[in-house]
């Protein structure tokens, strides 16, 4: 049963920082492509940031110079660390995996606010 888990998430001050943590299991982890994606108040699912099994990065504009994804293979674990967030970061975030088919995560709530 393929299974992952989101943590980290919660209420920081626009500025702040915050380390999320997607924990899979189930899954040969270090084949899959790893994704974080995030959905705000009254917004559709966005793509914000994703890594190969090789190490290569990806992110959305949006994020691009605040946010990192990582993965520690010997964990089976993805991480986004989030610095200098702003408002309108604030949402759920997924974590999907990808290989022959996607597996997704339940989400974390973020919000950043005053």
């Amino acid at each position: 049963q393929v299974q992952l888990v989101e943590s980290g998430g919660g209420l920081v001050q626009p500025g702040g920082s915050l380390r999320l943590s997607c924990a899979a299991s189930g899954i040969r982890f270090s084949i899959y492509t790893m994704y974080w994606y995030r959905q705000g108040p009254g917004k559709e699912r966005e793509f914000v940031a994703t890594i190969t099994s090789g190490g290569s990065t990806n992110y959305a504009d949006s994020v691009k110079g605040r946010f990192t994804i990582s993965r520690d293979n010997a964990k089976n674990t993805v991480y986004l660390q989030m610095n200098s967030l702003k408002p309108e970061d604030t949402a759920v975030y997924y974590c999907k995996a990808q290989y022959a088919i996607p597996y997704w995560g339940k989400g974390a709530l973020v919000t950043a606010s005053s």
